[in-house]
């Protein structure tokens, strides 16, 4: 069989206050077409469907839409986890009756113990979870971290394995020797989050979620799907997509998604970023990370900028700002405070008021000498 492997879907997640339902959307419409023409048999969404644990309406609604359009209209197998940042609680909702569609959401420790079987494969749904949730369920109250809850449910798990079929372990955690982007939250799970690979041997596959680079691991057969939009600074060269994979060969395939708005990191100085032979290459709809080289004061410089680049997620310098050198010994006029104010602005900021400046200046002196 052949499925499909994507996860952190992070639905209602907001890129510094900018909405990204759009992206989200056309991400999610690339997958799908991605799935058609690859002729898949399955979908693994391997957890952090949403952003938070408490989702917004919109982010519910949008979550039931993607779900309903892949299960009840494409009758695609979707075969789904909860992550770090779902309610498992919430996410269980209705999961009883999902299985009459073949949607297998798991959110329990004790339903990765129960194998979803298509064609050739059995999938283990295996949930975010923390050690309290093991030693709860094994009754073992000593187990000290993550690594010894992991070999007992991997144990548990091989007693279920069939010896004629492929074996896929769907989760969400920290695979050691994987590397992490700004966006992820860090999940410290009794002071020690890495699970080591080697306890994954014994599985065909392993469909990971959290990362959200799909470089992260470099395991021939664990994977990380990553995230199918980008959703901070340090993804901006990450190049999203999804696993094909094909049980007959387990030779995991990249198929890349197209970000409809791109994150650009620019780093010039302030005049050749406004020159019309750099601005006009990019997009007004893509988002900006601006490196200024600039070492002289630019007032107002951020707002300046954003009449070129609108979506600014940062403004930072390269180098140091210059120190402003103001004459102290410099005589000046004291009983003309319209001139000080003038002069003062001109040393600072290198440049002279405007019209509007002076006669804000202007109102604000007759106010004072009101009082």
């Amino acid at each position: 069989m052949k499925f499909l492997h994507t996860a952190d879907w992070h639905i209602g997640k907001k890129l510094h206050n900018f909405d990204l339902k759009y992206e989200e959307d056309d991400a999610f419409k690339q997958i799908e077409r991605i799935a058609e023409e690859e002729k898949v048999d399955a979908i693994i969404i391997a957890g952090d469907l949403y952003d938070r644990s408490l989702p917004s309406e919109e982010a519910v609604k949008s979550v039931n839409e993607k779900l309903k359009r892949l299960n009840l209209v494409d009758k695609y197998p979707l075969l789904v986890i909860s992550g770090n940042h779902d309610s498992a609680t919430r996410l269980n909702t209705g999961s009883e009756w999902f299985k009459a569609t073949n949607l297998f959401l798991n959110t329990k420790i004790s339903g990765a113990f129960e194998p979803v079987e298509i064609e050739d494969t059995q999938f283990f749904l295996l949930p975010y979870f923390e050690p309290q949730e093991v030693r709860n369920y094994f009754d073992r109250q000593n187990l000290k971290n993550i690594q010894e809850a992991m070999q007992l449910i991997v144990e548990k798990i091989k007693e279920k394995f069939k010896p004629n079929m492929k074996h896929v372990l769907v989760a969400h955690f920290f695979a050691a020797g994987s590397t992490q982007t700004d966006s992820e939250t860090n999940v410290m799970v009794g002071g020690l989050d890495a699970i080591p690979t080697s306890y994954l041997n014994d599985f065909d596959y392993v469909a990971l979620g959290h990362l959200h680079d799909a470089r992260a691991s470099q395991a021939e057969t664990i994977k990380y799907s990553g995230s199918p939009v980008k959703f901070s600074v340090s993804e901006a060269t990450s190049q999203k997509g999804v696993w094909i994979v094909d049980t007959e060969k387990i030779a995991p395939k990249f198929v890349p998604l197209v970000p409809v708005h791109e994150i650009n990191v620019l780093e010039d100085s302030f005049d050749n970023l406004i020159s019309p032979s750099v601005y006009e290459k990019y997009s007004k709809e893509d988002y900006y990370a601006i490196r200024l080289t600039d070492t002289k004061v630019i007032p107002d410089v951020i707002n300046k900028l954003r009449n070129y680049y609108p979506k600014i997620l940062e403004l930072r310098r390269v180098g140091e700002i210059q120190e402003l050198k103001v004459e102290e010994n410099k005589e000046r006029d004291l009983t003309d405070p319209m001139k000080l104010v003038s002069d003062f602005f001109t040393e600072v900021t290198g440049e002279k008021l405007t019209s509007n400046q002076q006669k804000w200046v202007e109102n604000a002196l007759k106010d004072v000498n009101k009082k």
